[in-house]
Order: structure tokens, then C-alpha cells, then sequence
């Protein structure tokens, strides 16, 4: 197995962004490119990352492989990635190479881990409403929201995109109109910002966000661009009103 990335820094990126939601992954690799599908440790949230073949500018797979990787190592190894900097990856044995080349060659052996338990499947899930808008106007309004309360709820109506997050003392409501590409039914649910701010990281890969939900049903965001694609799945947050 060989990949090459010529521009490491989306991959490196998205490492990161995936590592404040799960320690361990299994990289899955074969002809088609890369991708991981993940669950955070409290079952709350899905990751589902795809990088296409056409990402790298040289890839040998002979086989299908799946690698188990610690991301906290992963992270270190990429952070020695410089501006301008070419990453090649191979599997020798039981370790993971990482060939970093630019003035000087370094090279990194990860040893691959075993991940208990099985890798669960990605839920086949369908929404009332979906709303594609500027990713960075979303991560505004999440951290908004974030300034009065610990969660947020989305509202969606034929025309409008509402998400606004109420404290015990104070409020905060954000809607989007024209700036924004509706296609919903009237939907209403509840999120977790703790996990929607580790999400909205990934608005540096994307300049823009596709956000489906329903009433009081799973969030699905999701990032895409020619060269990758980042998704993440919500649990709602469902509260008894005293």
C-alpha cells in the first residue's frame, strides 16, 4: 500500500477535527481512496470521512486494508507536516509509515492497534428539511448560541432557517432567509452545542454546509468538496420540560 498526498494540509485538518470526538479509528483503504466511519465514545455522535482516490497523486492498494490507528499519535506525526511538504504513507508489517518529504526526509513507524468491538453501520436516514448555507454564517450562530446556553434548536419552515438557544436567563435567535437554500417542512429539534462546536471545525475545509434534520430526529452535517467529504451525525437532545 502506498498513498501519496503532494497537499497533506486538508488531510491533517480533518485528523484533527475528527480526534475531539474519538481516540482510535480503523482507516479503511482500497482502490477507491480512504475513509473512516466512527462513533464517539457515548454514542452521540457518528464521523463519516471519505477521501477519493482522486485525492492522491500516487496510489498502489493490493488489497483492501483496514488499518487501526491511534489519533493522538496520528495528530503528533502530522503536525511535523510543513507548508509545502509531501506525505507518503505505506504499511510495513504492523506498522504505519509516514514518509514526510520537504528540505529534510522524515520518516514516522505508527504500530497499528486492534479496536475492540465492531464498527457500526451508517444509519440509512431521511429528512423533512435541508438547508445548504455559508458554513461560516453556521459556525457564527453556533457560537452564539454557546454564549447563553449548552444547546441550540434548529427551526426550519418553508422559507426560513431559525437557530436559537435559550439559558436560564438568556436568549439568543438567528434566522436566515434569502442567504440560505431551503427545501423543508415545518421541523423543530434540539442539539448539543458541546458537540456542534467540535463539529463546525470543519468549516475551514468547505465554504459550505449542508444541514439536514427533522423534528426531534438525528442531525446530519455535512462537508464536501471535490477532494473530500466530512459528515457528522447528531443524537438530539431531547429534555422533559418541568
Amino acid at each position: 500500500m502506498i498513498l501519496k498526498l503532494d497537499n497533506p494540509k486538508n488531510f491533517s485538518e480533518i485528523i484533527n477535527i475528527i480526534s475531539e470526538l474519538v481516540l482510535e479509528v480503523r482507516l479503511k483503504v482500497n482502490k477507491d481512496g480512504m475513509s473512516i466511519t466512527a462513533i464517539d465514545p457515548a454514542n452521540v455522535a457518528m464521523i463519516v470521512f471519505k477521501l477519493p482516490s482522486a485525492a492522491f497523486s500516487h496510489m498502489e492498494v493490493e488489497r483492501d486494508e483496514v488499518l487501526g490507528v491511534s489519533l493522538d499519535s496520528m495528530k503528533a506525526v502530522l503536525r511535523r507536516v510543513k507548508s509545502g511538504s509531501i506525505l507518503t504513507l505505506t504499511r510495513e508489517e504492523n506498522e504505519l509509515k509516514f514518509l514526510i518529504q520537504d528540505k529534510i526526509r522524515k520518516e514516522f513507524n505508527l504500530a497499528l492497534i486492534d479496536i475492540e468491538g465492531e464498527e457500526k453501520p451508517i444509519p440509512n436516514l431521511e429528512f423533512s428539511s435541508k438547508i445548504e448555507m455559508n458554513s461560516l454564517d453556521f459556525s457564527e450562530a453556533i457560537e452564539d448560541c454557546s454564549v447563553v446556553a449548552d444547546s441550540c434548536s434548529f427551526t426550519s419552515e418553508a422559507s426560513k432557517f431559525i437557530i436559537r438557544a435559550k439559558g436560564s436567563l438568556n436568549s439568543f435567535r438567528s434566522e436566515f432567509t434569502d442567504e440560505v437554500s431551503i427545501t423543508a417542512e415545518n421541523s423543530n429539534s434540539k442539539y448539543s452545542l458541546e458537540y456542534l462546536q467540535k463539529m463546525i471545525k470543519a468549516t475551514k475545509l468547505s465554504e459550505k454546509v449542508l444541514i439536514n434534520f427533522s423534528s426531534d430526529y438525528p442531525l446530519r452535517l455535512e462537508y464536501k468538496t471535490p477532494s473530500l467529504e466530512l459528515s457528522f451525525i447528531l443524537a438530539p437532545r431531547v429534555e422533559t420540560e418541568d
